[in-house]
Order: structure tokens, then sequence, then C-alpha cells
């Protein structure tokens, strides 16, 4: 949602890579177990070659080809917990950075929440219902969680912020920040180190993404950017980006907003887990110094 930093017009498309895993069709029931190893490993791999890939385009390209993929998968093995947060991860990613169609990232953001939704359900019985409760129930259930649903409920809320943001013109749809808010923020609680810091981020962007009087909270804000920066020790470029982007300009503090931003463009992107967003954040860092004149 918030942490989207939209696509320089790109083109192309890579095709389909075929997925053999039809020789099991109608074999005994533990071939569908090699199935979901298998798919869980093919899944795994792919995430860590597009991670580390630092070339925005290819992905571009490739992205639609690993949806439909994964889609395949989830078709055979519609309970895997592990394949629907991938599968939520990976639409809400895709659309978050390269999708600028406002229908087709409708599209595709519903789809990453309802994978998102099922996962969490396949771990918590009790967590089915998130999306229909009020929110002090909502609240409970989320209470309720534990550290080893983190993966899934950082998942969700990526997921359901991504949905927000492409629906930002339906109030109502905006109205359920702070749901992700509570999320976040429970993943704060259970693990704040999960990814590295990366739920500190959303909070920090939540925080400023309405100046003060309308009830933003810059300085909570601050205090949730500086901690990813810490817990992540500068690895995540993206988490200086978006500091310069939604406090440093919030609060006209242009000494602030390019020191991160020129920090960030000196920093070797290669990190291992990181080429591809250090290289996508490198490229808003340069939008927001060369608008910087403009917008101080």
């Amino acid at each position: 949602m918030f942490l989207s930093c939209k696509k320089i017009n790109r083109t192309g498309w890579l095709r389909i890579v075929p997925i053999l895993m039809t020789l099991c069709t109608t074999l005994l029931s533990g071939c569908s177990l090699f199935i979901s190893s298998a798919s869980i490993d093919m899944t795994e791999n792919l995430s860590h070659a597009i991670l580390n890939n630092n070339d925005p385009a290819t992905v571009e390209a490739g992205g639609p080809a690993y949806l439909l993929m994964v889609d395949s998968m989830l078709y055979r093995d519609p309970d895997n917990e592990f394949l629907l947060r991938s599968a939520a991860d990976i639409y809400t990613a895709y659309t978050d950075v390269f999708v600028e169609d406002k229908a087709r990232a409708k599209k595709l953001t519903h789809k990453a929440l309802d994978y998102a939704l099922r996962a969490i359900c396949v771990r918590r019985s009790d967590a089915c219902s998130l999306r229909q409760t009020h929110f002090q129930e909502f609240e409970t259930i989320i209470s309720r969680l534990s550290i080893k649903d983190v993966p899934d409920l950082f998942t969700l809320g990526s997921a359901w912020s991504a949905w927000i943001q492409a629906h930002r013109e339906d109030w109502n749809a905006v109205a359920e920040i702070s749901r992700v808010q509570s999320i976040m923020e429970r993943v704060v609680k259970l693990d704040e180190f999960y990814h590295d810091g990366a739920a500190h981020l959303y909070l920090g962007v939540l925080a400023t993404f309405l100046p003060p009087a309308l009830g933003g909270k810059p300085d909570v804000g601050r205090k949730h950017f500086e901690r990813a920066l810490d817990i992540s020790k500068n690895k995540n470029l993206m988490v200086k980006v978006l500091y310069a982007r939604h406090y440093a300009r919030l609060m006209f503090d242009r000494e602030l907003h390019d020191r991160l931003l020129n920090e960030a463009l000196k920093a070797d992107p290669d990190v291992p887990g990181y080429a591809l967003s250090n290289t996508l954040a490198q490229e808003k860092a340069r939008e927001l110094l060369d608008s910087a004149e403009d917008y101080f």
C-alpha cells in the first residue's frame, strides 16, 4: 500500500515457464505430499531469485508468469499455508511496484488479500472471521496470536494495506487502515525483528500519512523509521527513501530529506535479499531529489 514506489514505464514479457508437475496426478496420496514439497522448494527458489535480481525490468516481465505459476500450485493444494502466504506476498509486491492501472490493481490486491486471509485461517481457525468482525472483536483475535503466527500476520497486514491503496477512493476501504495498524503493532510486539523490522517501516508510514492537523503523528513515525534503520542495519535502502518521502517532506526538513536520499544513492544496492528493493529505492531516491526544489 503506502510503501509503493510505482514504476518508471517499462515493457517486455517473459515466456511462461512450463511447470512439469502432472506425473503424479493419478498416483497414491503420498505423491501429493511430494508435489507440495516440490512446490514449496520451487517457490522459495524463485523468491530468492527475484529478491536478488537487480534488473527491475526482468522482474516486471517475468512477474505474471510467477503469479500464474503460484495460482496453479494452489489449484492442486488449496489449503497449503506456505503457498497461500507466498501467493499473497508476490501478488502484493508485484502490484505495489509495477501495476499502475487502477482496475487491474483492484483485482490483483483483492486476490492477494484473499490468499492472506486464507493462509492465516489455515493456521488459526479463530482468525477466519477477521474481515467480517467488528473492530473490537478484531483486536481481541489479533491479541491472541502468538509469535508463530507472525509470518501470516505480517503478510496479511501487507496485503491489506495494498488493497486499501488500490481502493483509496472508497472511504469505507480507507477506514480499514486501523486494522492494518493493529496488525503491524502486534507484529512489532511479538517479533519486531521480523523481515529486518519491516513492521516498523509500515507503522512509520502510517503515522506520517497525514499531517498533524489531520491526525498524523510525525514524532511516532520518526521513531519507527529510526528503529527500522537500526534493525535493518542499512541493508534495506527503501527505509531511507520512505523516511525522506513521508517524514522529511511532511515536516519540510530539507536537510534530513537530502541526507537520507544521498545516503541511499551512495550505498551498494547488491545486498543479499535486497538487490531488487534497493535498486527500486535508488530509482525513487533520484526522483525525490530531482523534485526537491519544487517541493521545498
